[in-house]
């Protein structure tokens, strides 16, 4: 019996093999190099700086990415409107779409997949029929384009309503195109229509979806409790993408984060410039691979805030030896931690001598 080699398999089959990594996190990456504003997060910079997401893209495949994510979220409709840009909406959600095939094409032994990308709306209301039709509308055409890009499946993301994900999911089966659906839950620690997670999800799975889970808004710490419910209550693969900030029960979600040591933030909010002192490093990250991967969820990544070093930590956890591991530390070779015999010992001594000093 032929078995499919990894080029050839989809999103699926490589599940039901091993974990799939996904980078997501390319509008807070994109704001911090300077070529994305934040507070709309709308990605012009797909049409002003092309060669910028082309970057991060291959940082992020090098780094383990087994998934390209075009990015168009909140390349939408209504934020298009947002800044007054609505006629250039299809030429953004058309290139960033070719630009993800354009550097897929680049990594051939890879082999990454290409993903399109929906997402909240912003404009979604339970129980408004105008607000649904328009929601559906954004939906189908931008389904429509990714369709035509030629993309292996669609990432619906982000959602605090059960009702637009489950909108965002029948548009993508009318596209006949596999679906990823990630909630963004909270601090309430339930969806903004009232659903509980688990149900949620269960519903998605009854209605088709391939993968649900959460994406965003929470840290390693406070997704992991429930994704790992998520988990127990379907059968489908199940999608666990964390924020990379050590987000608390007390401030479960990055918005939450407060931050008494520094009086100089805006407002007083961290969220979302001000984030650096809760950041994780890459050993966190890498150890939330591994407890989720433990726990059967092998749909993995990190969502805004991740950069190319902590999808390689996770690569990393999970046995993989991307190309970006030929960098990865070694501390042996340095000048006063190391060990290696070209070092002297009068380094390593003045070095032990400044370590007894701050214990």
């Amino acid at each position: 019996m032929h078995t499919p080699s990894h080029r050839q398999r989809g999103l699926v089959e490589r599940l039901d093999a091993q974990a799939v990594l996904c980078a997501e996190g390319y509008l807070f990456e994109l704001e911090r190099r300077g070529y994305l504003q934040a507070g709309s997060f709308v990605p012009e910079v797909v049409l002003d700086f092309p060669e910028a997401v082309v970057t991060l893209h291959r940082e992020f495949v090098r780094a383990g990415s087994e998934v390209i994510e075009a990015l168009t979220y909140y390349g939408h409709r209504e934020k298009m409107r947002l800044i007054g840009k609505e006629d250039l909406l299809e030429p953004l959600q058309r290139n960033a779409l070719a630009i993800a095939k354009r550097v897929a094409a680049d990594f051939p032994e890879a082999s990454p997949l290409v993903a399109g990308n929906i997402c909240n709306t912003n404009i979604w209301e339970p129980q408004n029929a105008a607000a649904e039709a328009e929601v559906r509308r954004m939906f189908e055409e931008q389904i429509t384009w990714a369709a035509e890009a030629g993309v292996d499946f669609v990432i619906a993301e982000t959602f605090g309503f059960y009702g637009e994900a489950r909108l965002a999911l029948e548009a993508m089966q009318q596209a006949q195109l596999p679906a990823v659906v990630t909630f963004a839950l909270h601090q309430e620690g339930v969806l903004r229509d009232g659903v509980a997670i688990e149900e949620a999800c269960q519903r998605l799975e009854q209605a088709g979806a391939e993968v649900v889970g959460l994406n965003c808004t929470r840290g390693p710490q406070t997704m992991l409790p429930y994704v790992a419910r998520i988990r127990q209550a379907v059968s489908c693969h199940v999608a666990a993408l964390p924020v990379p900030f050590r987000t608390t029960p007390r401030q479960p979600s990055f918005q939450s984060l407060q931050d008494p040591g520094c009086n100089l933030i805006p407002e007083h909010r961290p969220f979302p410039t001000a984030l650096d002192p809760f950041t994780c490093n890459r050993y966190e990250m890498a150890a939330f691979a591994q407890q989720a991967y433990a726990l059967n969820i092998r749909y993995l990544g990190g969502c805004c805030g991740s950069g190319p070093h902590h999808i390689r930590a996770m690569a990393e956890a999970l046995g993989r030896h991307p190309a970006a591991s030929q960098y990865s530390p070694d501390m042996s070779k340095h000048y006063a931690f190391g060990n290696h015999p070209r070092l002297t010992s009068l380094n390593r001594a003045y070095a032990e001598t400044l370590q007894r000093l701050i214990r």
